[in-house]
């Protein structure tokens, strides 16, 4: 799954029910950064910044968010099994 950065509901809900799945049917879960399943590009992060991925930093700062689409090769994708959710910004 996505494990962020996005939208904290959509990443609560997310988790919470894969990981149910996981335990519950003994499956492995693994997270991938939402930047690597939209080519890096900027994501929504309110109504007037996005999450930017910088030299292998995640900023936040004005700008258009780019088309969201899945990579053609799921294959490729770097699974990670430290699979908490990434919020980025604290919750206020």
């Amino acid at each position: 799954y996505a494990n962020g950065p996005g939208s904290y509901m959509g990443i609560k809900i997310s988790y919470v029910s894969l990981s149910t799945l996981s335990i519950v049917k003994n499956i492995p879960l693994f997270a991938v950064s939402a930047f690597e399943l939209n080519g890096y590009k900027p994501i929504s992060a309110n109504k007037n910044f996005c999450f930017v991925y910088k030299e292998g930093e995640i900023c936040l700062e004005q700008n258009i968010p780019a088309e969201f689409f899945l990579p053609k090769n799921l294959q490729e994708l770097k699974l990670n099994n430290d699979n908490l959710p990434f919020y980025f910004l604290d919750a206020i």
